[in-house]
């Protein structure tokens, strides 16, 4: 068995930040993409963008400093930049369906080989039976990241050859970072852009279960 280190939430949320670009307009999900805040690379300009209507969203407040007049779209309080903003809720709709979002980072329940997109369920008791804003931000971002672990906590592959979960969007899924790599989806299929060290192209192949090119292959 291949000796490796998972990445912990935070390295992954590290590892997201560090793809992202200087003046990019991004919108972090709920959940593990709100992590992403915390860790954009110093000297670049990146504005946060929330659902519930905010632009310019900082990092996480200090501890004893939260507002929770002033959180984001998973109630979580944030802090507001310099220059910063907020908003009616259907202007911040508006920004995620004209196209005004550079990346969405989103998490997911699966992604198929070609960037398919579930990310909501009823199937658990008490859930919402609804898709929220996630429909709108996976469709209309420029580009749609997914962070999230590899795998259940049954040992399956969170990314399959079609998902078995209600679709959230098709093909709009550009990568997806997980604990143990970060892969490209592609008409063609997944490629792999990196893994963590230890771990082979062969043994994160078996764990998917699915064809990966290697890096650098073309799309």
């Amino acid at each position: 068995m291949a000796n490796y280190q998972k990445r912990s939430k935070q390295q992954l949320a590290q590892r997201v930040a560090q793809d992202i670009f200087d003046g990019a307009i991004v919108n972090l999900g709920i959940g593990q993409p709100t992590l992403v805040a915390n860790y954009l690379p110093p000297g670049i300009e990146v504005l946060l963008h929330s659902e519930n209507g905010i632009l310019g969203m900082g990092p996480a407040p200090a501890a004893g400093e939260e507002d929770y007049d002033l959180i984001n779209a998973g109630k979580q309080p944030v802090t507001l930049l310099a220059g910063g903003a907020y908003f009616h809720h259907a202007d911040s709709f508006a920004m995620m369906r004209g196209g005004h979002l550079d990346i969405s980072v989103l998490g997911a329940f699966q992604v198929s080989a070609t960037g398919d997109l579930a990310n909501w369920s009823t199937g658990e008791a008490g859930a919402i039976p609804a898709v929220g804003g996630a429909m709108d931000l996976a469709v209309g971002a420029r580009q749609t990241w997914v962070m999230m672990d590899l795998l259940t906590k049954a040992g399956e592959s969170k990314i399959v050859a079609q998902c078995s979960y209600p679709l959230t969007g098709i093909a709009c899924v550009k990568r997806i970072y997980t604990d143990l790599a970060t892969l490209e989806c592609s008409p063609q299929g997944l490629r792999l852009v990196d893994l963590v060290e230890g771990l082979t192209h062969a043994e994160l192949e078996r764990r998917v279960g699915l064809p990966i090119a290697p890096a650098g292959a073309p799309a």
